[in-house]
């Protein structure tokens, strides 16, 4: 993508900024930390052309519209307004949490690491799933891109976070939908 056709938005691929502006990586970086990962090149060929910046903002919990706009001043784009999407993410325990009824688990640390998308595996393995079966996934950061896919297929969530490098996210499905 040629720099003078990208203009960054909270839509806009991290991959994207970064191949069409290396200059902005470490700014990226230092906004939202686990992006350090991106330095990988096999991560960022993956993680990096899912994940747009307003994904990144919440991976980060930063406002994602002093990130755009920290990026478009680097640039030399005129800052605007950004109007943040709220997104819920349920980080407390639900009353429908059971570990008797995870009947599923996926790591997908070892698929990033070589390089894969793990996202069509989840589906796939989400499509399997009966009505109070509770899959978990392990991730080295917050899958917010992958998270909003199966929220979008009608699953619910939660995530128990252990560390700044272990996530374990439980879905469900979503009764009333």
């Amino acid at each position: 993508m040629k720099k003078e056709e990208l203009i960054i938005t909270p839509k806009t691929k991290v991959f994207d900024i970064i191949e069409a502006y290396p200059e902005l990586e470490d700014i990226l970086i230092a906004y939202v930390p686990t992006f350090e990962k991106l330095k990988n090149p096999v991560l960022r060929r993956t993680v990096g052309k899912v994940a747009t910046l307003q994904q990144a903002a919440l991976i980060g919990n930063v406002n994602v519209g002093l990130l755009v706009n920290q990026l478009r001043q680097e640039i030399g784009q005129t800052a605007e307004e950004i109007n943040s999407e709220e997104h819920q993410y349920n980080y407390q325990s639900p009353t429908w949490f059971d570990t008797n009824k995870v009947t599923a688990q996926f790591d997908v640390r070892e698929m990033l690491a070589n390089g894969e998308h793990p996202v069509a595996q989840v589906m796939e393995d989400l499509k399997k799933q009966k009505e109070d079966e509770i899959y978990q996934l392990i991730a080295p950061f917050l899958p917010v891109p992958l998270i909003e896919k199966a929220s979008s297929f009608g699953f619910i969530h939660w995530i128990k976070k252990e560390n700044d490098e272990l996530f374990f996210i439980f879905f469900v499905k979503n009764k009333s939908i």
